[in-house]
């Protein structure tokens, strides 16, 4: 079928696959979510099959399948790394090289392997480079006819960064920053350090960063120790990083751990051991120093391309706290971030690249939100998700009028109870927005503790993010334009804080966790800020609904929303998914569709019995 062309991200982390026909994304979906493998790399042979079968097509009907990277160039950086440091890493090329000689270097088999699971196929393969389905999986989605492309990862091939334009059907890039001076890996080595997994733990060092102290002595020294000692980082946001301190060039971990510790007074935290303030003050410390950098790149990226308009991808972009600092500094007038900006998006943004660029194919009427809210994935029927709580003996009312079921969940939200709330198709990229998630009352003071360690099982500090209605966005938040995905940290006003204690900085991080810092305390941060998503009544008005029926009880247009999964698991994608993940946490009430579920009337599933033993519970 000409135009139709399934984009492919794998073997790293987090693959996925997407489909686009005649510039339209019809489909695009993580392979994790259907395998129930988090950051699952391997080949998206799900994902590809439901992106195939939302469109009524067979493999055969495409045009091209497109891999988001060049595995040869990323080969030869391999070598070329190894020889740089030699005799160093060693271990490291021992383990690295045979998977790459026996499997990777052969990718075009390996992906014709896979893709003959699928069905019979003589396609054309394509492999642009990965930063370059970055910057067409942020360009083109984009409400935008031009706009400057900033793009930042961990490394692509050798890109790590790339600040170009983009302008119609083109994509033109005017500078790149190389392996292994790059953003991303700096942030991870600070993760690793601070005791959370790389290429996952990321949003935890962020949402750990404020709880350091900006005003102490400790902090300004570890700012101090990171610009003089780890990172050079220059007027244009380039960045040259110290590599006698780190270890990912060439071998198994991130850093040298000695080395740093003897700069910093402290060593690696060990994973799930006590978060001390030091290591607090070293989060925030990284996270300035990041935003420091990010900054300058969008300064640079102006000033190259003059566009008034920014777009963004990489997994740097998913740091939600940087992009707000960019809208705070008044760089650009408006910017758009692709959700899926990690390397899932890759998928989309290869597919793209083959419509628009190997193709040259013109980009049609300019579509305010052609990613459709991100809601890409599989949805369910009425009929299917019935036909499955019937085989399970579940206990649940069907509500065919919409209005009184959102009217009715609404209630049950004021009243404090946690709601599992799973509508129509599942969302692309990280984030949850409103059809896998999990809901709460954010005026409650209890519900962010109650939601960390009795829903998501997960570290207490961790926070939450609203869900507010569009046009109520300037009644809470310091932002006066739309944030659909959930990429923008900005202040909570001024008028709905609360003042903080005395001797507040030197309180245990416990104490200042469960503080009611405003009138919405589940999803204010420590630091009076909030990820927030929007959500438009025409993009999503089953949720929109609901939030507006909440807003008629409470008058407050805004709810907690976190993603529908427990910790150390993915998203939810199926009905059996939801309900199992309903019934293994504290969540009260569960809406399916059009169908009401109560916990108290569930009984455990056969064979479940052990499921606490899974995330580790008491």
């Amino acid at each position: 079928m000409k135009n139709a062309f399934l984009g492919i991200s794998a073997y790293y982390h987090d693959s996925a696959a997407a489909l686009i026909i005649d510039g339209e994304i019809i489909a695009a979906a993580h392979e994790e979510r259907f395998t129930r493998k988090k950051h699952d790399s391997s080949f998206p042979i799900n994902a590809a099959k439901y992106c195939l079968e939302e469109a009524g097509l067979n493999l055969n009907d495409l045009e091209a399948v497109i891999f988001y990277d060049k595995p040869f160039i990323k080969f030869e950086r391999l070598l070329e790394t190894y020889h740089a440091f030699t005799p160093k890493g060693l271990t490291s090329f021992l383990s690295a090289i045979p998977v790459w000689i026996k499997e990777k270097v052969f990718m075009k088999k390996m992906l014709r392997d896979e893709l003959a699971k699928l069905g019979d196929n003589n396609l054309k393969l394509l492999f642009p480079e990965h930063h370059l389905s970055h910057a067409a999986s942020a360009f083109y989605p984009s409400p935008f006819e031009d706009a400057a492309i900033l793009t930042i990862d961990g490394v692509g091939e050798w890109a790590t960064a790339i600040l170009g334009k983009g302008s119609q059907n083109s994509i033109e890039v005017y500078r790149e920053l190389h392996f292994p001076h790059s953003v991303g890996l700096l942030y991870s080595a600070f993760t690793y350090y601070c005791g959370f997994k790389v290429n996952s733990g990321e949003y935890k060092l962020m949402g750990l960063a404020p709880y350091g102290n900006k005003n102490s002595a400790e902090t300004s020294n570890y700012i101090k120790i990171i610009k003089d000692s780890i990172v050079d980082i220059k007027e244009d946001g380039s960045i040259f990083l110290n590599m006698d301190y780190f270890n990912f060039a060439t071998g198994l971990r991130m850093t040298h751990d000695k080395k740093w510790e003897s700069l910093f007074g402290f060593p690696p935290r060990s994973e799930e051991s006590e978060i001390t303030q030091n290591y607090m003050n070293l989060a925030l410390a990284i996270q300035i120093v990041t935003e420091e950098i990010v900054i300058k790149l969008a300064r640079s990226v102006k000033k190259l391309c003059g566009s008034n308009n920014l777009v963004m991808a990489g997994g740097v972009a998913l740091n939600s706290v940087a992009n707000g600092k960019i809208i705070e500094e008044k760089i650009f007038e408006k910017i758009w971030i692709q959700p899926a900006a990690g390397d899932a998006g890759g998928a989309l943004g290869a597919a793209l690249t083959a419509y628009y660029i190997w193709r040259s194919n013109e980009r049609k009427p300019i579509s305010p939100d052609s990613m459709q809210g991100a809601y890409l994935g599989p949805k369910f029927s009425n009929r299917e998700i019935e036909k499955y709580l019937r085989k399970v003996g579940a206990k649940y009312s069907f509500h065919p009028d919409f209005e009184k079921l959102s009217a009715t969940t609404a209630k049950k939200i004021a009243d404090g109870n946690v709601i599992g709330w799973f509508q129509g198709r599942m969302e692309f990229g990280p984030r949850a927005l409103g059809n896998r998630s999990i809901l709460g009352d954010a005026r409650n003071p209890e519900m962010q503790k109650k939601m960390n360690l009795k829903i998501k099982y997960r570290e207490g500090f961790r926070p939450f993010a609203p869900t507010v209605l569009e046009e109520d966005i300037d009644s809470f938040f310091d932002l006066d334009s739309p944030s659909p995905y959930m990429l923008l940290v900005v202040p909570v006003l001024e008028n709905r804080r609360n003042d903080l204690p005395e001797r507040y900085e030197s309180k245990p991080l416990y104490e200042k966790l469960y503080f009611t810092r405003s009138d919405v305390p589940a999803i204010t941060h420590i630091d009076y800020s909030a990820r927030i998503q929007s959500v438009n009544k025409k993009t999503n008005p089953r949720y929109w609904s609901l939030i507006n029926e909440f807003k008629k009880i409470t008058g407050y247009g805004v709810i907690v929303n976190t993603s529908f999964n427990v910790r150390g698991e993915p998203i939810v994608c199926t009905p059996e998914d939801a309900y199992r993940c309903f019934l293994r946490t504290e969540m009260d009430y569960l809406v399916l569709g059009d169908f009401f579920l109560d916990k108290k009337d569930q009984i455990p599933l056969a064979g479940d019995s052990n499921w606490k033993e899974e995330f580790k519970l008491d």
